[in-house]
């Protein structure tokens, strides 16, 4: 996108406040109404006080003169409130599009983008750029129209002159549009540094652990301090760019009001004006000079504005998760059939399923195994369409899941993996995450008894109301995988996927775990994928892959008689 696209998509949501923005424009056009009146004020005290005597009360002059000022002051703080509740109504707008976009980006954009980037497009873009165009509109609204206001006055003193002081204009504009390209060059540069900065600092955030694992704070910042001095280079070159524009406008604008100074002294010199018409007319021309500088400085926050504005109008247009389905499947008995399946991922140098076939009864427990890479996690992200296969056909319950809207799919999946993903608030929040019937007490307790949590919670002074934590941080790792399975069974769903639930779980709350899924065998559809073949030896049927295809399929008790793949696997896991 360019400045003009980005413009113009912010004007959808500025007409949205059309009318808080055109009370603003009237309160601010009142105000600077207002500035002619105090030379206007100054002639008629110079002409008629001290040659005539004034005509009314001298008390009445300082009445006159603060309530200009007053009335100026009103407008001008009417003009500014109503501007900022406009600009906060269109930043919660694009918030608003933007975290709807997040929610409904296609995957592979998440791929691209961290997810401390993501919260500055969503949050901090938006809020800077409103903030710098709403005080570069008031600027706009307030000095144009004072400065209209003010060479309207002028020229209805003096037009020779007035038209005079035209003359600078053409070369005051090259200036500014001289400075233009490069700050429109150095902006988007200062940009991306800024974007550069926020991934490193949302990487060692995220990471910590990570970090001084490997005892890495002194690269981290090394690394930090590189991209943080960029950015400090970038940003100075804005500000040289920006900070030039002031002074030699100014210059532009001091040639030709030397010009009109001379000229107007030369004519009150002969006689040419009254004292009155010459005191009013260098007053508002020196009056001219404050909101034609603050013309020239708005370019600079504006520019900045349109380069963030532009970061976060690209992640609304982020194309987003395909959903062409069409038909509701109500209720789910959990039937699965993949038939001859083929997955490319984009730009990998071997399919990741290759003519896949897997027959899932309803009810039935049944496993994954395999080395990594053998396409067991494929087959959960094609279940879910998250990943879309090149050629073949996948049915639940006999329905082709592509015909299917996505939200009638997935709601009848419950996963849970070894990377449990908690949210802010307490363990009842958690465990009925966005149900339609809010918070059910009573049933959240018993899917915490059910994934074997609720002694653990009731020793908690909030009990279920307790707050987890960032991320379940105040918990430990086998009670958020338990949190997680709890939070799953609310969902009640036909389906339910363990992908290496119980990878980095002690032997205890793997018991725990194992006994969870033990309670759900014969009543509901289970997928395991695991490496610790431990786990799964009871599965129905378990199916080994390799490449990805089925290599062998059985009951652990046949794939051991056959002495093949599983068997190896079996035998170095019990050797290790």
């Amino acid at each position: 996108m360019n400045h003009k696209e980005t413009a113009q998509a912010l004007m959808v949501y500025a007409r949205q406040q059309w009318r808080m923005l055109s009370l603003s424009l009237t309160f601010f056009v009142i105000g600077s109404a207002f500035e002619p009146l105090v030379p206007a004020l100054f002639k008629k005290l110079l002409d008629s006080g001290f040659q005539e005597g004034l005509k009314y009360p001298i008390w009445v002059v300082p009445i006159i003169i603060v309530g200009l000022f007053l009335s100026r002051g009103l407008s001008n703080f009417a003009g500014a409130y109503t501007m900022s509740s406009a600009t906060s109504g269109i930043v919660l707008a694009v918030r608003r599009d933007l975290m709807q976009a997040l929610l409904k980006a296609d995957a592979k954009l998440f791929t691209t983008i961290s997810p401390g980037i993501a919260v500055t497009k969503v949050i901090n873009d938006p809020q800077f750029a409103a903030q710098s165009l709403g005080g570069s509109a008031i600027s706009l609204i307030k000095d144009a129209t004072t400065l209209m206001f003010l060479v309207g006055y002028l020229v209805y003193l003096n037009w020779q002159l007035t038209l005079l002081s035209m003359i600078v204009l053409p070369l005051l504009g090259l200036t500014v549009k001289l400075v233009q390209k490069r700050l429109a060059k150095v902006g988007e540069a200062q940009y991306q540094a800024q974007q550069q900065l926020v991934s490193t600092v949302d990487d060692n955030a995220r990471a910590w652990k990570v970090v001084r694992t490997f005892d890495a704070a002194a690269f981290e910042l090394d690394r930090f301090e590189k991209q943080a001095t960029h950015h400090r280079r970038m940003t100075m070159k804005q500000v040289a760019a920006s900070s030039l524009v002031t002074p030699t406008t100014q210059v532009v604008a001091a040639i030709g009001i030397s010009i009109i100074l001379t000229l107007a002294l030369w004519q009150a010199a002969h006689g040419a004006q009254t004292v009155g018409e010459f005191v009013s007319f260098i007053t508002a021309l020196l009056m001219a000079v404050s909101p034609l500088r603050h013309l020239t400085d708005v370019y600079q926050p504006i520019n900045g504005a349109l380069i963030s504005l532009r970061g976060a109008m690209e992640l609304m247009r982020a194309p987003t998760e395909p959903d062409m389905g069409t038909e509701e499947m109500p209720k789910c008995r959990g039937e699965i059939q993949f038939k001859d399946v083929w997955l490319e991922y984009e730009g990998a140098a071997i399919p990741a399923l290759k003519g896949l076939n897997l027959d899932i009864p309803a009810g039935q427990t049944i496993a994954l195994v395999g080395s990594s890479g053998a396409g067991k996690t494929t087959v959960v992200n094609t279940l879910l369409r998250f990943a879309y296969p090149t050629r073949g056909g996948i049915t639940l319950d006999g329905t082709p899941i592509d015909s299917l809207k996505l939200a009638s799919l997935r709601r009848h999946f419950a996963v849970v993996s070894q990377d449990i993903v908690l949210f802010e608030g307490s363990i009842a929040q958690n465990v009925a995450y966005a149900s339609a019937e809010g918070v059910n007490r009573e049933k959240v307790e018993r899917c915490l008894r059910a994934a074997n949590l609720w002694n653990h919670v009731v020793t908690l002074p909030d009990g279920m109301d307790a707050s987890i934590g960032t991320n379940g941080s105040r918990l430990s790792g086998g009670q958020r995988q338990r949190l997680a399975i709890a939070r799953a069974l609310y969902r009640d769903a036909a389906i339910w996927i363990f992908d290496e639930a119980t990878s980095a779980l002690d032997s205890e709350s793997e018991a725990v775990v194992q006994r969870s899924i033990e309670d759900l065998r014969g009543n509901k559809t289970l997928i395991l994928i695991a490496h610790r073949l431990s786990t799964i030896k009871n599965a129905d049927r378990i199916f080994v892959m390799s490449e990805g295809q089925v290599a062998e399929q059985g009951t652990h008790a046949e794939l051991m008689a056959r002495g093949g793949i599983y068997a190896g696997m079996v035998r170095i896991q019990a050797a290790d």
